[in-house]
């Protein structure tokens, strides 16, 4: 019986009885799929038996758009792949280029400017390295940090930039309002906070400053008609529900 079935596993992985026909992928979208099949196109006609898992999943790791991926042998010819890929969050952006990087701070692919509007734009200062498929300047961690909860938290397309300093992280949205968040901590809960008050913030508001998530505060720059009276200039209407600042 042993022998038998040494011979069994020597044809199966020394002969075509076993030999990869086809690769399925789960788990990716389409172009991310046919990315994974082209990276393991080698591995067609090799017995599945045979097959180095350990070479291929370093192999479909390194691709930019891939977070993770584990196999399977479906036999008798099929290679399973499960993917989990990379969750783009914002578009880097230096000078004229730009890349689509993720929620790891991967940079996922070159793109075209004007792509992905739907996503924030991160600004980096001319000459920070960037590298396709590399991790993204350690600088723009705390930006990243702060664009990750978006979509979670209801802000998904609604913000246009976001801009970093020693003291404060703001998101920008379309319409021009500013989000501050003071440092990167608890960004999620802030963010939270934001997208329940924005819809209470006053016209002509310049900013929601989120720092303190219990207390958020609205503020805009208040201008008095030239010709009125300092007495006569109207308070800006403030909500019971969070500061207004003028």
């Amino acid at each position: 019986m042993l022998a038998v079935a040494a011979v069994s596993y020597a044809v199966a992985r020394e002969t075509a009885v076993f030999a990869v026909r086809s690769v399925e992928v789960d788990g990716a979208p389409p172009a991310v799929a046919q990315q994974v099949r082209r990276a393991l196109r080698d591995e067609l006609g090799t017995s599945l038996v045979r097959i180095d898992l350990a070479r291929a999943r370093e192999r479909v790791a390194g691709l930019p758009t891939v977070a993770a991926a584990a196999f399977d042998r479906a036999f008798p010819h099929t290679l399973r792949v499960r993917v989990v890929p990379e969750r783009p969050v914002a578009v880097l952006r230096q000078g004229a280029d730009a890349w689509l990087v993720s929620a790891r701070g991967r940079v996922m692919a070159a793109l075209a400017r004007g792509s992905h509007l739907e996503l924030p734009r991160l600004w980096l200062p001319k000459g920070a390295p960037v590298a396709l498929g590399g991790t993204a300047p350690v600088e723009l961690a705390p930006m990243l940090q702060a664009v990750r909860p978006l979509a979670r938290v209801g802000l998904g397309a609604r913000v246009r930039s976001v801009r970093a300093s020693a003291a404060e992280l703001t998101l920008v949205l379309r319409g021009g309002l500013e989000i501050r968040l003071g440092d990167a901590r608890d960004a999620r809960l802030k963010l939270a906070v934001a997208a329940r008050v924005l819809p209470l913030v006053p016209a002509g508001a310049r900013y929601l400053d989120v720092s303190v998530p219990g207390r958020p505060v609205a503020g805009s720059v208040w201008t008095r008609p030239p010709a009125a009276p300092p007495a006569a200039a109207a308070a800006p209407t403030q909500d019971p529900r969070f500061s207004t600042r003028g």
